[in-house]
């Protein structure tokens, strides 16, 4: 079984396997906020990023599972330009947290709010800005969602093609690029804004808010979507999105999980409404496709039945990686895992800080 990695708000827990699901351990940077963790399949290294207040981002590195760490570089932008187009840039040059982070082909890649992207090519020793993203004009359209700013908060990178990786920024749309960054292609065709935008601008690929998007790993042409207005699924590497029926007891949500192997099935973790980020009716339920997007089926035995006011953000639900298990946190530090696909819920902790990123590793 794999490890559990839990970023929160006050540190970052690393849970390895035990007789019936995973133990809970004391925390690594206690106290401190952490906004990402990830593990490099292909040498076991550990990357988490902080988030420091007045200290700024830190990012860190573990060769060893987590039993130590060290200090390495952080993702930075260069100076604000005094002169030419950018001089006037409302936006802060200035990173605010590492919002996502993958490896994969030799690089790591940090997405940024603001929504800049790095990359390394040394484990984290040295970064680059990604100039052919951050100078496209199309960035003084971009806008915050739930932050001030555009935000990157998924990264996928192809596992076919490391060339070929996969961006989606909080509003800004899903970008390609299938030359490691050197050109990009906005891909967002079939998402609508029509609920937050006027009526000629609702298909504008450049403004679309998409919360999460998720891929199959072993058929990664298909890929699953959850937008600010609903649920879209994608059979042509992200070109075309199709829209999904919202499922009872709602479309509207922030985190979804593809199935590694069995690409006509995800997982989504519904919430009320963008006004009410509560479950409906305080139930908490996990909903599930197993047939593509055309049905879905309500997954709710094990989790709080009632009165219940979780919100399970974008990072915090995953499944490992036969598809097998699958565990998810909450805002409100509630931890849970199903070790049967979703059908039945077992209570980790409800006394977590707030639960940004689980991941399996």
């Amino acid at each position: 079984m794999q490890n559990l990695l839990v970023a929160t708000r006050k540190g970052l827990f690393v849970l390895p396997p035990a007789k019936h699901g995973w133990q809970l351990t004391r925390p690594h940077f206690p106290g401190e906020p952490v906004t990402q963790v990830v593990r490099d399949a292909a040498d076991g290294t550990l990357y988490a990023a902080l988030r420091l207040g007045h200290f700024g981002v830190k990012l860190k590195r573990s060769s060893d599972g987590g039993a130590t760490w060290d200090d390495i570089a952080s993702p930075a932008f260069p100076p604000k330009p005094t002169e030419g187009p950018w001089k006037d840039d409302p936006t802060p040059w200035t990173v605010d947290l590492v919002w996502s982070l993958e490896a994969g082909g030799g690089r790591l890649w940090a997405g940024a709010l603001p929504a800049g992207l790095f990359v390394s090519e040394d484990r984290g020793e040295s970064w680059r800005l990604v100039d052919s993203l951050w100078d496209r004009p199309d960035r003084k359209e971009w806008m915050g969602g739930g932050y001030d700013h555009a935000g990157i908060h998924t990264i996928l990178v192809d596992p076919r093609d490391a060339d070929h990786v996969t961006l989606a920024i909080s509003c800004g749309g899903v970008w390609q690029t299938r030359d490691a960054g050197r050109t990009w292609r906005n891909t967002s065709e079939g998402l609508d804004a029509g609920a937050y935008m006027p009526p000629e601008r609702r298909f504008d690929g450049n403004i679309q808010d998409v919360h999460r998007v998720s891929s199959c790993a072993a058929q990664p042409d298909t890929l699953w979507l959850q937008h600010h207005c609903g649920m879209y699924r994608s059979t042509d590497g992200g070109l075309h999105w199709q829209p999904m029926d919202a499922p009872q007891p709602s479309g509207f949500g922030f985190a979804v999980a593809a199935h590694p192997r069995d690409p006509q099935r995800a997982w989504f973790v519904p919430a009320h409404s963008d006004q009410q980020r509560v479950p409906v009716d305080g139930q908490m339920v996990v909903t599930q496709t197993r047939d593509g997007g055309r049905t879905f089926q309500s997954l709710h035995y094990g989790l709080p039945p009632k009165d219940a006011y979780h919100l399970v953000y974008r990072h915090a639900l995953a499944c490992t990686d036969d598809g097998r298990a699958l565990a998810m946190g909450s805002t409100t530090g509630g931890l849970w895992f199903s070790d049967d696909e979703g059908q039945l819920w077992h209570c980790l902790s409800r006394d977590l800080p707030p639960i940004a990123v689980v991941r399996f590793a």
